[in-house]
């Protein structure tokens, strides 16, 4: 796709069997289905010449000028001699006299006239670009539809040479460049020779099965009622014609009927009353129409009672849709067109996460190449990550990414059992962090909530705890070639923080806890240099490390007074907790290094990570390791985050009631300024300093 909507030049990879489809809101998922449909959807082929300005990129700024391109390349094109002959006329790009791959593409473009006043501009001629620009208008496009095109549309040189180069003002003299195909005609539409079935987001199937338009039951009723004979109609055709006129023979029917009559003509007098008036029943004794009257009933409890659907819950009625419209497809299928193609947006609203995975682990019919687009971490765990595009927003563009691109067997395999229900949050994140434990993933984001006011999910990141130190198995996927999105590693190195000289004084217990600490520091060093070089050279990728471990180094950056609130939690004995509030406050790390894991130890890294959460304050020091991680991948720090977490602060310093109104509300009035960009960050920075010199706030604000 190129300049299409909010995709500036994209390449989206569908593979053979299910595919998926991922991505925030606002990533491009239904345009991307739009694309699709204007191709190979008969139903939307009038669409397709109706193109207009808002299907511009706007990233563009002017559109004038410039083509809108979504182009399809198919592979394994059947050898058929029909088939063949399409493509031969239509489509194909020949090889060896016969077609494997095939383009079909839609450029939607200025008209030769427009081309031609821009082709005879002088390279360079800005200002005669410009007023030829400004006469266009949208009357000037014209859609064509080509095949057997050979040009790579998404490379800038190819769209310099094929439309020409805005900036430089020098437009190419040929008109019609062979490189993107030959036109097909309107009789050859592909879409009208596939099977291709599109079932929109789940949002009111209700209402949809109560407009006529977009009931798929109908849908398929229409298509069975012609296939009716109407000799063997004619029994049920006069029972109808029978039940009909039983009905208006009602005495009582009758009376209505002429009172109803009567009252118009007192009313209206005779020139202006009906000719005529019955009452009677609607229902058709024709086939198609008598179908049409149909409703479907279904029963969903245990009571044997059949509702109608608007009795249905949400997740009943969209899986009876879901349904219909898969059966649908099925009937289509049976046409045996040269392809089929079935697209499903956002399937996954109010149906069980098991039956969820059960249906989409099922969804594969021969000989079709299924699309769906989720925000269903359950689906996502059963989807296959070589089939998975992800699509994600980059200013005001948008971009796709393959996850599995340019990895081997063994990798993707990694990856493919790393992504479970929990993990393949990653794929749907803005930006990501990984973590190697339990109390990282627990106090993380306690942390950063009660210190910025703001959640990590706020900042758009989603913490990953990989449960290991295997980092590389999963932190390959951010790469250049794959999923072009910031991801932080966090981990330990484990150094030692007790003497490990051998002494011939040490008893067995001794030797192996130095024996211990020595191996733990080897393997944190070697895991330093392989996540170093792993990161070297990629911009998406980087790796922050905590000197000794999480607890640890959560002391010694100056937050011993919340481990010893939370001694009693750990210990009983009351010369146990003397001596190791004492040992924490020592400042010795031997001594509170060793306290604090075994506190950790002795309740669990887990539950004591969730014991010390309940004591996390806006006072609390976040370690620095952990800040840089957030920074690097939350970047960057808009004034408006800035000025969020500088309100909360005030808010945190108000309630303490130990500073004055007037200095509260000087502040304030200072981030006002900042929001609306009328003082800079530094200035920012150096007010609240002045103003609070002891919140915790601005130590973060001087090394940012």
């Amino acid at each position: 796709m190129v300049n299409y909507r909010n995709f500036q030049r994209a390449n989206v990879v569908f593979h053979k069997g299910i595919n998926t489809i991922i991505g925030e809101n606002g990533s491009g998922k239904t345009n991307l289905f739009r694309a699709l449909r204007l191709l190979l959807d008969d139903t939307l082929l009038r669409s397709a010449y109706r193109l207009d300005e808002k299907d511009f990129h706007r990233g563009l700024g002017d559109w004038r000028g410039h083509w809108v391109i979504i182009s399809l390349e198919f592979d394994e094109v059947s050898q058929d001699e029909a088939i063949q002959s399409l493509f031969l006329h239509g489509t194909g790009n020949i090889a060896d006299g016969e077609i494997g791959k095939a383009t079909y593409n839609l450029i939607f473009r200025p008209k030769a006239a427009v081309r031609r006043i821009m082709a005879d501009l002088a390279v360079g001629d800005v200002s005669g670009l410009a007023e030829a620009r400004s006469k266009i208008t949208i009357a000037d496009y014209e859609t064509i539809f080509t095949g057997k095109s050979i040009a790579d549309f998404c490379n800038p040189d190819t769209y310099r040479q094929l439309v020409g180069d805005f900036d430089a003002v020098d437009f190419p003299q040929e008109l019609t460049n062979p490189a993107i195909g030959g036109i097909i005609p309107g009789m050859l539409s592909i879409s009208r020779e596939v099977c291709f079935t599109f079932v929109q987001a789940l949002r009111d199937v209700v209402a949809d099965f109560q407009n006529n338009r977009t009931n798929p039951l109908l849908t398929l009723l229409k298509g069975r009622s012609g296939e009716i004979d109407p000799q063997s109609f004619e029994p049920i055709s006069a029972l109808v014609k029978g039940l009909n006129d039983a009905i208006e023979s009602l005495p009582d029917v009758g009376i209505i009927r002429t009172d109803i009559r009567d009252t118009i003509t007192d009313a209206a007098g005779g020139t202006y009353s009906p000719r005529s008036l019955s009452i009677r029943s609607d229902l058709s004794d024709e086939a198609d129409r008598l179908f049409q009257s149909l409703k479907l009933f279904v029963g969903e409890s245990e009571e044997q009672y059949e509702g109608a659907i608007h009795e249905l819950s949400l997740g009943g009625a969209n899986l009876i849709y879901l349904t219909l419209k898969l059966l649908e497809f099925k009937y289509q299928k049976q046409k045996e067109a040269f392809a089929n193609f079935l697209v499903i947006e956002e399937p996954e609203a109010h149906i069980h996460t098991h039956i969820q995975k059960t249906l989409f682990d099922r969804l594969n019919y021969d000989d079709t190449q299924v699309i769906y687009s989720t925000h269903s971490t359950h689906i996502s765990e059963v989807s296959n990550v070589e089939n998975i595009n992800i699509l994600g927003r980059q200013g005001g563009r948008c971009e796709v990414f393959q996850p599995s691109a340019g990895l081997d067997s063994g990798q993707i395999g990694n990856i493919q059992r790393y992504l479970d229900a929990v993990r393949s949050n990653l794929l749907f994140a803005k930006s990501v962090m990984l973590v190697e434990g339990d109390a990282e993933e627990i106090l993380i984001p306690i942390l950063v909530k009660k210190v910025f006011g703001l959640s990590l999910d706020e900042l758009g990141i989603s913490l990953i705890n990989i449960r290991s130190t295997g980092f590389e198995n999963v932190a390959v996927l951010f790469h250049d070639d794959r999923i072009r999105k910031r991801c932080a590693i966090i981990t330990d190195l484990d150094r030692a923080f007790i003497d490990t000289a051998e002494d011939v004084l040490d008893n067995k217990d001794e030797i192996a806890t130095k024996k211990k600490a020595l191996a733990s520091q080897r393997a944190g060093l070697r895991r330093e240099a392989a996540l170093k070089q792993m990161c070297n050279g990629n911009r998406w990728l980087t790796a922050h490390f905590a000197d000794h471990t999480f607890e640890v180094d959560f002391v010694s950056t100056g937050n011993a007074s919340t481990i010893v609130s939370v001694l009693g939690d750990v210990y009983k004995d009351a010369g146990t907790i003397a001596t190791s509030k004492a040992e924490l406050e020592s400042g010795d790390i031997a001594l509170f290094g060793t306290r604090v894991l075994t506190m950790a130890r002795n309740a669990g890294k887990g539950w004591f990570a969730l014991i010390l959460g309940r004591m996390i304050t806006p006072e609390t020091v976040i370690p620095d390791y952990i800040l840089d991680a957030i920074f690097e991948v939350h970047t960057p720090v808009s004034s408006q985050t800035w000025a969020s977490v500088l309100d909360y602060r005030l808010s945190v310093l108000a309630a303490s009631h130990l500073h004055a109104p007037t200095d509260i509300a000087a502040m304030r009035a200072h981030i006002g300024r900042y929001r609306r960009d009328e003082i800079d960050f530094a200035e920012i920075r150096a007010e609240m300093l002045q103003a609070f010199p002891a919140d915790g706030i601005n130590a973060i604000l001087a090394s940012f």
